[in-house]
């Protein structure tokens, strides 16, 4: 008896990390200081030292049954894109620059070319947020997960100056909310999605002229990562007063995260447009209106308070950064929440 008649195979391992070493490179920071390989990996904050108060933020999240969906259509590139966009937007939401992420990928069976796969989404979600890719780790877990699934999550670092956190405080009544666009429904309530449609292969490849793609297609397009965006707005000279990374929850979950004590977000629903996907969500699985708005983004991905005269420069800074903006309601007195209306 060896390790690999247990299932594990060392050699396996081995190859993963070959193939994946060239998506990894291509993440590369001049202030990444170690090679892959290594037992951890050093990142040098040199280049921050003229920060007033340099302030580290973090984020950790996973796939979840997303997943299940990849494994169905047998499609492993995009979804490390999320993996890297839960984590790192919620960093950006705080005003943090993302500096490094780890990935950890838990498998039955190391199959080298699918974690290599799996890790050139991860790369690529990597560089769309201007962040080193550093490490991780690839578990090979017969027994524990089936030989052809596997477990996706990762953990992302970032810095901002203390006084450029993006924490609410400065919230008042008549700021303007700003909403981006998301691609769909990102990487959150999944396991209602997957309730509502029928998970099969035929009925995933089937083509929708409402969607202008197939099912599948529509629920694997990854998340939107808005890094670039927040940065851009920044870069304009605009205080982004709070921020809310519309995830698990949706919006009742979420926008109140970003208020302070005695203040409302006031929504209107029909100030931006509402993805498809969404549409067939709500009348093929029967899902009330309110549900629906209290588990998904319904199209909007981030939302942003700012200043009433910052809201031009704020609008042509994301469009400058490539995404869609849309003014989308204000911020009232009274007690904290979200009214949609």
């Amino acid at each position: 008896m060896d390790y690999k008649n247990a299932g594990v195979d060392i050699e396996a391992g081995y190859k993963s990390v070959e193939l994946m070493k060239k998506h990894v490179q291509e993440t590369m920071r001049s202030e990444v200081l170690t090679n892959l390989g290594g037992f951890s990996g050093a990142f040098s904050l040199e280049k921050f030292k003229n920060m007033v108060k340099p302030t580290l933020v973090s984020g950790t999240d996973g796939v979840g049954t997303k997943l299940k969906l990849a494994f169905i259509l047998d499609k492993h590139d995009t979804v490390g894109i999320d993996c890297v966009a839960m984590c790192v937007n919620d960093i950006a939401c705080a005003g943090g620059e993302p500096l490094f992420f780890l990935d950890y990928i838990a498998c039955g069976k190391n199959e080298p070319e699918k974690i290599a796969t799996i890790v050139s989404g991860v790369a690529e979600g990597c560089k769309q947020s201007n962040a080193a890719l550093i490490g991780g780790e690839t578990a090979e877990m017969p027994g524990f997960y089936p030989v052809d699934e596997y477990d996706l999550a990762g953990f992302a670092v970032g810095i901002v100056d203390e006084k450029d956190l993006i924490t609410g405080k400065d919230l008042k009544a008549g700021d303007v909310l700003i909403g981006m666009a998301s691609s769909g429904v990102h990487s959150n309530g999944f396991s209602l999605v997957r309730n509502v449609f029928n998970m099969k292969r035929e009925a995933l490849d089937t083509y929708y002229d409402s969607l202008g793609k197939t099912l599948g297609e529509a629920l694997l397009v990854p998340t939107k990562i808005y890094v670039k965006a927040l940065r851009s707005i920044k870069e304009a000279g605009v205080t982004i007063k709070a921020c809310s990374h519309i995830t698990g929850g949706g919006f009742y979950e979420n926008v109140p995260r970003m208020l302070k004590d005695d203040t409302r977000a006031v929504i209107r629903k029909d100030s931006y447009p509402i993805p498809p996907i969404f549409h067939m969500l709500s009348v093929d699985g029967e899902i009330e209106e309110q549900m629906m708005y209290n588990t998904f983004n319904m199209g909007l991905g981030m939302i942003m308070a700012v200043d009433e005269k910052d809201v031009d420069k704020t609008m042509e800074a994301i469009k400058a950064a490539g995404e869609d903006p849309y003014v989308v309601g204000r911020i009232e007195a009274g007690e904290k929440g979200v009214t949609l209306c």
